[in-house]
């Protein structure tokens, strides 16, 4: 199968996801993002104290 064959397939196959699905989808999502940025947040606090450059 080509490359073409192999996407079509999957295009067939997905949908548009229900109102619910894509809240809870965003939800994750931006939870996921807050803490990453929290943890980068911390670390950049912490080395600033230590005096060690990042």
């Amino acid at each position: 199968m080509s490359f073409v064959e192999d996407a079509m397939r999957v295009l067939k196959l997905t949908r548009k996801p229900r109102k619910d699905e894509f809240i809870m989808i965003a939800k994750v999502t931006g939870l996921g993002m807050i803490i990453i940025g929290v943890i980068g947040t911390l670390i950049t606090v912490v080395f600033d104290f230590l005096g060690i450059g990042v």
